[in-house]
């Protein structure tokens, strides 16, 4: 066996070493053989991926905004408003939460549907929510749409638990843009003063 071949050989063996070396390298941060691998890096994805949404709904969530006014009302029940937007359509959208602090279950009042009987044959509603502008003079009411359906949470469960809380939105016509803050209007709560965004 000549010098020339033994060197041939050799490098042909260190050729090999390498290929089975990066095979091996690869296989190692690809993953398993069977995929499993390439499944942990999506579910990996995935789960930042509803980090991010969940992120996202708490911002949206009402109990994480400001809080413009906390009103107790009867029975260790609170109305805590949580944001008065006016946006350039010309309506304003009060957003909160009732939230039960008390040791039982709260049952809505059926004045919270307000008294006006067209309106109350749509079921539960905050309907007599109300808005007043007292340096305008002028009291604005939850708005209805052509079958009397208040624009306003409704529908929801005759009780709130003790501890649990019911998310409301009721919407109005904005007042003038000289308006800054109003006053809010809730059968079995204390007036309230809070401030408009937008």
């Amino acid at each position: 066996m000549t010098a020339r071949y033994v060197r041939k050989a050799r490098r042909s063996g260190a050729a090999a070493l390498l290929v089975a070396t990066l095979a091996f390298s690869a296989a190692a941060c690809g993953g398993d053989a069977d995929g499993s691998g390439q499944d942990k890096g999506a579910s990996a994805e995935t789960s930042q991926g509803s980090g991010k949404a969940k992120s996202k709904s708490a911002e949206a969530t009402p109990e994480t905004d400001t809080v413009l006014a906390t009103v107790k009302g009867d029975s260790g029940v609170e109305m805590v408003i949580t944001s008065a937007m006016r946006d350039s359509g010309g309506f304003l959208t009060v957003n909160g939460q009732f939230k039960n602090t008390g040791s039982g279950a709260y049952t809505t009042p059926i004045q919270w549907s307000g008294r006006e009987t067209a309106v109350a044959a749509n079921g539960r509603s905050l309907a007599a929510m109300m808005l007043v502008d007292a340096q305008a003079k002028k009291r604005y009411y939850v708005l209805r749409d052509t079958d009397n359906r208040p624009l306003t949470t409704s529908g929801y469960e005759p009780s709130i638990e003790a501890g649990a809380t019911l998310t409301f939105f009721a919407q109005f016509p904005a007042p003038e843009a000289s308006t800054h803050e109003v006053g809010i209007q809730f059968p079995g709560f204390p007036n309230a003063t809070i401030e408009i965004s937008g």
